[in-house]
């Protein structure tokens, strides 16, 4: 399902452009390529090499080039679809073979295909109906060539039919033809590559379930085969065995087909949709099929464009991300499984390549990523990791490293990962919270550990949580009240495993305790519980891990001082611990003080990103707008006033804002353009802003709109932004 603008109306392909590879979405048969088959609703490298170019998505499997021409793939391996020469399942990227001369790729249902450099065409999968196009019908686990020609050009999977190009600007078609997607007139199904009519000026193509779209050299746009839901953009639901035109338009330039939906751009870079509708996968904000195209919002901007089954994938010419449709795996990349009917901006990253939309899970490229991390408020004990002790109250960057990655901000201290796996801290040492073996203050980062497989990384008051690759989890630090999870109230000052399970998920901490999920959606909690922060409706410290409740579908987690703020799959907003300034936004502060089980908050079911503060939280919703509640004595609501609120209060009237993190009595968010914005406290120059005056509405740290993620502790502040 692969759709990487190719120059073909030029009749050239890109260049190799070298790459980290990101996935998401549904990972039952590690179709995501990270060592697991666990789910994820925001985009994870695919290893650390930096080296993909092409890549396509099948219904459970994926397949990739990389830039020295070799071909990978990983995920479900039933009827040898993965091309490694048998059925096994792969959740890291195998190596089909070893050639170097891999070009491009397909992928589609149970069926892959390549073409090489000297121009060679070869599939591999599922046989049916003689989709391979070697004549036969049977299944083959390892790359069989179509025929003998070196003129082939591009290539697209249907869900039992396949479509090709040839240098001389012919179309090809063969497989299954019941719904007559081969465009040959009839509905007899080949086995073997048979011409579209006599034209030569055929140039992006595009599979559908059972139709297919072709755009022309003259900028038309042509569809034929199964029209059930009007998938071939004619205004009508009647089905065609040959080419017919799409309206009279000669502005078209690429078109990418899902399950029975099409999304389109022109010349002028509009976006334009049509077919099946049920999930908001064609983008205008409704859920109701159209059988002729409509244009996608206003904006003409969009560059390249690929489906998924009932998912859109696309970027913009400025290199974002944009992603809507169904989303019931996190194959939106948004952090959620909300669907969306309008496209939404994946994070706020600028250089994004290559897409491609699976079954129910995405692919996508981007160049190395490069980012420092940036610090800024009271420097005590290190804790700014600029080498000095000094506050300041504009941000500075730590080190010149440009591989920092996953930020975890404690109270007094930060831990964060870098790219290639490993994970570091500085500032205040005590109860041996920065995890190197010592109870030290350090004010440059220093390495906990000498491994390369860490994850996620999050940190409380008194130490840190993370995550490794391996699915394990592992804390340091303050072990009071069983902070730690391992069976004790004994501090650690280096990093030791809780438990044995390899199928943790997403992680938080509070001040004293933490909360987690699995990957089958359970929500797990321990540590300080007098407030009823755990959840599991009492007030009794744990040590280890307990269950909350036998519920599935958590989902995002976010821990303060004495309370828990969660989402659920559903996109229900829940809370629950201490009440005393009505931060569990039940519409009461302080009666009752506590609640030491889940409450819903109001019943909306958009909610997304959720983050706490010593007594306040908030949240965003799918449509952009950001929330806050709770107390609000240094503004830190956002909402300029400095008023308690025990109820969510929108802040501000904006719907572009993507994530929010917060410290103590600060506020950080980013918006989709990249800039950050902060509010609250600001003593030590927490906020960034040059001052220590408080804030009690949004102001912009700087004029930088490259951030990607901040972090607040006490009175300092941190955030990673991307370099150019």
């Amino acid at each position: 399902m692969s759709n990487i603008l190719k120059g073909l109306l030029a009749g050239a392909a890109d260049p190799p452009i070298e790459a980290a590879l990101m996935a998401g979405g549904r990972n039952n048969f590690g179709q995501l390529g990270n060592s697991s088959t666990s789910n994820t609703t925001s985009p994870n490298q695919v290893g650390a090499l930096t080296d993909w170019s092409t890549i396509a998505g099948g219904i459970e499997n994926s397949v990739a080039t990389k830039t020295d021409g070799t071909l990978w793939t990983w995920g479900k391996g039933a009827s040898g679809r993965l091309g490694v020469g048998n059925t096994t399942n792969y959740s890291s990227p195998v190596q089909v073979g070893a050639l170097t001369n891999w070009l491009n790729v397909a992928a589609k249902n149970t069926t892959c295909g390549a073409i090489k450099t000297d121009g060679t065409l070869w599939m591999w999968g599922a046989g049916s109906y003689g989709k391979l196009g070697n004549g036969a019908t049977a299944a083959v686990s390892s790359p069989v060539q179509v025929g003998a020609l070196t003129t082939w050009l591009s290539l697209e999977c249907g869900h039992y039919h396949t479509v090709a190009t040839k240098t001389d600007g012919t179309l090809w078609t063969w497989g299954y033809n019941a719904q007559g997607q081969l465009g040959l007139g009839n509905t007899t199904s080949y086995s073997s590559p048979v011409q579209v009519g006599a034209l030569a000026t055929w140039a992006n193509i595009a599979a559908g379930n059972f139709y297919t779209i072709a755009a022309r050299t003259n900028g038309t746009l042509w569809a034929w085969g199964d029209n059930g839901l009007g998938q071939l953009g004619q205004g009508n639901t009647i089905s065609k065995s040959s080419p017919v035109q799409i309206g009279a338009l000669t502005t078209w330039l690429s078109a990418s087909a899902g399950h029975y939906q099409v999304v389109a751009t022109k010349t002028d870079g509009t976006l334009w949709a049509w077919g099946q509708n049920t999930s908001g996968e064609l983008g205008d904000g409704t859920t109701v099929p159209k059988s002729s195209p409509i244009q996608v919002g206003a904006l003409t901007t969009w560059l390249n464009i690929s489906l998924g089954y009932k998912h859109s994938v696309a970027t913009k010419t400025d290199g974002t991300l944009w992603t809507w449709g169904k989303n019931n795996y996190g194959q939106l990349l948004l952090g959620d499984q909300q669907n969306r009917s309008s496209p939404a901006q994946v994070g706020a990253l600028r250089t994004w390549v290559n897409i491609a939309g699976g079954g129910s899970h995405t692919l996508a490229t981007l160049p190395p990523q490069l980012s420092s991390v940036m610090t800024w408020g009271n420097g005590a004990d290190g804790r700014l990791g600029d080498g000095t002790v000094v506050s300041k109250s504009s941000p500075v960057q730590v080190g010149a490293l440009t591989t920092w990655s996953k930020l975890g901000q404690g109270y007094s201290h930060t831990v964060i990962t870098k790219t290639d796996g490993t994970i570091w801290s500085w500032g205040q040492g005590v109860h041996g919270k920065l995890g190197d073996g010592t109870t030290l203050n350090r004010s440059s980062p220093v390495q906990i550990g000498a491994l390369a497989t860490w994850l996620y990384v999050t940190s409380g008051y008194g130490g840190s949580v993370a995550t490794k690759t391996d699915g394990t989890l592992w804390a340091w630090g303050r072990g009071n009240s069983g902070a730690l999870g391992d069976g004790t109230t004994v501090s650690k000052s280096s990093p030791i495993q809780v438990g044995a399970l390899t199928t943790w998920l997403n992680i938080a901490s509070g001040h004293s305790h933490t909360v987690a999920t699995h990957t089958n959606g359970t929500l797990w909690a321990w540590g300080h519980n007098y407030w009823g922060s755990l959840g599991d409706g009492t007030t009794t410290s744990r040590s280890s891990p307990v269950q909350i409740g036998a519920l599935t579908t958590w989902l995002n987690l976010a821990g303060g001082y004495a309370m828990t703020t969660a989402t659920k799959t559903d996109g229900t907003l829940w809370a629950w611990g201490k009440n005393d300034y009505g931060q569990i936004g039940q519409g009461t502060a302080g009666s009752p003080d506590r609640y030491n089980s889940p409450v819903q908050v109001g019943a909306l079911t958009t909610w997304t990103n959720v983050a706490n503060g010593q007594s306040h939280a908030l949240a965003t919703k799918t449509d952009g707008t950001l929330w806050a509640w709770g107390r609000n004595n240094v503004g830190q609501l956002g909402d300029g006033t400095t008023v308690d609120k025990s109820s969510p209060i929108q802040v501000g009237a904006l719907t572009t804002w993507t994530n929010v993190a917060s410290g103590s009595y600060h506020v950080f968010a980013a918006k989709t353009d990249g800039t950050l914005w902060t509010w609250g406290k600001n003593d030590f120059g927490q906020l960034g802003d040059g001052t220590t005056v408080d804030k009690s509405s949004p102001i912009q740290v700087g004029a930088l709109n490259t951030w990607l993620k901040g972090g607040g502790g006490v009175e300092s502040s941190a955030a990673t932004v991307e370099l150019p």
